[in-house]
């Protein structure tokens, strides 16, 4: 029979090989987040499209090419949403978080979607880890923000990062950057991509951003934000560097990076691997200090950052970093006939309630299947229940990586486990103080 259909481009499954994987890596974060204070919070898969617009931009590539919307019944805009902040930023307003003590601190995990190119570390569907600050306008937020990412990097084991850093400014002395960049790019308008053109007055810092060829070209001679800083903004920017090493975290000036998002102001970073190809940036983010003003709440400081999860699991996978081995059975009883079937599915339940991982046959297995299958699942501990066992009483419980065997009382199968387990444990210790 033919497969209905299949996965949709730029969509991935995380299959039960890898799961293990991904709940390691997303518990892992929200973990070391909370050492910060962060707390999670989860926002819908879908929002307004006007939130995004007016957010992330119009004439980003985000909005302008990416954005998957649709009408609904009730003839509504409804955009999937294409990134985390938008959203946070909405939800936090929409309930008073902001009317609460400040900083507000929240994290997340979350599915995206823009209609991209599929290749390695690119999807359509997609999963960020996120962090959000609200309220904090000192350098300090900014040290913290880039340090939770650096430490999550450690955590998890994650080498040869490149922590690059940028400013590109505040509202007033950005005018003057944005004019500098309109009179450059002026002259280089025959070159420039359609799209780049008409980004030309609207906003051209966009152009900086711009993947053809030709425009990256045009645009590494442009002028540089960081002539164009005012005192605040350079002084911001100077003490984030300072306490960056005084902390002992690596970095470097890259007066190039603007970031993908039109609500980014002063402080913007990215760690970048060189291990993963084009699409080497694992984590990035920055300030927005004007972005809940601008969705119709009080002025109010605000910065944070996303790590793409399907890159750093690509790094970690290419880098050998550790992961959590996956969970075997605790047991796998192995009935023998209808009484025994019935038998053993009651004393898996019993088990299971006292926190036992236990699997029995549901498949009408002959006993030589069963055993090839406990094998197969790598199984601790295996019990056959047969006839004679239940009329005895009595059955053996059997170790399958020593091969030791124990008789026990079928009521007393907990206890014989809890013991059996124990052994095992106390002979692996044995083990690896050997070792040592």
């Amino acid at each position: 029979m033919a497969l209905l259909t299949t996965a949709p481009r730029g969509t991935g499954d995380v299959l039960p090989a890898d799961s293990k994987k991904w709940q390691y890596v997303e518990r892992k974060l929200l973990e070391i987040a909370e050492l910060y204070g962060f707390r999670e919070s989860r926002v819908p898969v879908f929002e307004h499209t006007e939130l995004f617009t007016r957010s992330v931009g119009d004439t980003t590539d985000v909005v302008q090419k990416e954005m998957y919307t649709f009408t609904d019944k009730g003839d509504r805009s409804i955009t999937l949403r294409p990134e985390g902040t938008a959203g946070t930023v909405r939800s936090v307003l929409e309930h008073g978080l902001l009317n609460e003590a400040l900083p507000v601190k929240v994290s997340y995990v979350l599915s995206c979607y823009r209609y991209e190119k599929p290749q390695a570390g690119r999807l359509r569907e997609f999963h960020q880890f996120g962090v959000e600050c609200f309220g904090a306008a000192d350098p300090t937020a900014d040290a913290e923000v880039i340090s939770l990412a650096d430490d999550v990097l450690q955590t998890l084991g994650v080498r040869n990062m490149h922590l690059e850093i940028n400013s590109i400014g505040c509202p007033t002395c950005r005018a003057k950057y944005q004019q500098a960049l309109r009179d450059y790019f002026a002259a280089h308008s025959q070159e420039l991509c359609g799209t780049c053109v008409g980004r030309l007055e609207r906003n051209p810092m966009r152009i900086l951003d711009c993947k053809s060829p030709v425009c990256s070209k045009i645009a590494a001679d442009a002028p540089k934000i960081l002539d164009y800083l005012c005192e605040d903004c350079k002084q911001h920017f100077e003490t984030l560097q300072a306490l960056l090493t005084q902390m002992q975290i690596n970095y470097v000036v890259n007066p190039t990076i603007v970031r993908g998002l039109d609500y980014y102001t002063r402080t913007v970073f990215e760690f970048v691997s060189d291990e993963i190809g084009s699409q080497g940036t694992v984590c990035g983010g920055g300030r927005y200090d004007g972005l809940v003003e601008q969705m119709g709440g009080n002025p109010t400081p605000a910065l944070g950052f996303a790590m793409g999860l399907e890159r750093l699991m690509m790094l970690m996978d290419k880098q050998c970093c550790p992961f959590p081995e996956n969970d075997t059975p605790d047991l796998y009883l192995a009935p023998m006939g209808a009484a025994a079937q019935q038998k053993a599915a009651v004393l898996a339940a019993d088990l299971r309630r006292e926190g036992f991982s236990v699997l029995t046959d549901v498949m009408g297995r002959s006993l030589k299947a069963q055993m090839k299958y406990a094998d197969k699942i790598h199984a601790d501990f295996v019990c056959v229940l047969g006839d004679s066992e239940l009329e005895q009483g009595t059955a053996v419980l059997k170790n399958m990586k020593t091969g030791e065997s124990v008789e026990f009382a079928v009521e007393n199968l907990t206890d014989a486990l809890y013991d059996a387990q124990t052994k095992l444990a106390l002979a692996e210790l044995e083990e690896s103080a050997a070792a040592l």
